[in-house]
């Protein structure tokens, strides 16, 4: 019989005080953005998309999704997918354009940003950064310790924000990648993402004690459940919220990563394909008026 991730109660399952930070993002945004009469209000799909990104951020980071993740490594790639690979583009067209041009204008930070934004520097940092946190001793080590994983997941996010800007940049004068070199650093962003899910998938044994061992996972438990909660309950491991082995579980967690890589990644394709397929029809030379076609 397996258990019911209700034991863990109201304050794991809903992260309440990250649902206030929520409501503090929403609001910040509306008097900032919204409750304004000049050129610098947000506009309908900026606005769409702010809140979109930031209802996708409960929901992945303060929803049970959250504690499932400390759970089943399956939730845990899901989540990461959602984080990293959507979350920072909803953002990105959420906040408007001035506010991106002042960040890229401060003389130091902007400095910095331009660098990072390159793509090729884009590319490997996030992909680099992915691929070292999902390394066992790494990933182990971050789940066990609260500072480290804080930093560590925040750090891949700006990573992440990073490695989307040469796409969706706002900023004209940043948006140089013309679509067919967009199309490629997508592919070649898939590419370079698959090793990792490729080490997960294939690999014969469980590789990450967090959710393989019971002290470990007794650590990476205490991330997201009140302690006062934990030590009143009598846990033994993961697998006992989870139909999987430790080992199914792990696999099935790299082959949802990457599903849902491919496609979020598709979709972008599709997104930039399409447009530059229809305009580079439309200049094509028309036939002349008076062309006739040979009768065989």
């Amino acid at each position: 019989m397996f258990q019911d991730i209700q034991i863990f109660g109201f304050r794991a399952l809903w992260s309440p005080y990250f649902m206030l930070f929520i409501v503090g993002l929403a609001v910040a945004y509306y008097f900032l953005f919204i409750n304004r009469k000049d050129e610098k209000k947000a506009d309908n799909k900026q606005i769409l998309y702010f809140y979109s990104g930031i209802l996708l951020l409960y929901i992945i980071k303060g929803a049970p999704v959250d504690l499932l993740s400390h759970i089943m490594f399956t939730a845990h790639m899901v989540q990461m997918a959602l984080y990293y690979l959507l979350f920072p583009i909803l953002i990105i067209k959420g906040i408007p354009v001035w506010v991106w041009e002042k960040v890229f204008n401060m003389p130091v930070v902007g400095a910095i940003l331009r660098i990072l934004t390159k793509p090729l520097v884009a590319l490997l940092l996030f992909n680099g950064l992915f691929s070292m946190y999902h390394i066992p001793v790494v990933f182990d080590y971050a789940k066990a310790n609260e500072i480290a994983h804080t930093s560590i997941t925040l750090t891949i996010l700006v990573a992440a924000f990073i490695v989307w800007w040469p796409i969706f940049s706002p900023i004209k004068e940043l948006d140089k990648m013309p679509p067919l070199l967009k199309l490629g650093y997508i592919i070649a962003n898939g590419i370079l993402i698959t090793p990792a899910c490729a080490l997960i998938i294939f690999a014969t044994g469980t590789i990450y004690s967090t959710y393989s061992a019971s002290g470990p996972w007794m650590q990476a438990m205490a991330l997201c459940v009140p302690s006062d909660v934990l030590s009143s309950l009598s846990l033994s491991g993961p697998e006992m919220f989870s139909p999987l082995s430790i080992l199914e579980d792990q696999q099935l967690g790299g082959i949802v990563m990457k599903i849902t890589q491919e496609i979020i990644y598709g979709a972008i394709l599709a997104r930039i394909f399409f447009p530059w397929f229809r305009s580079g029809a439309d200049t094509v030379d028309p036939l002349p008026p008076n062309h006739q076609t040979e009768q065989i």
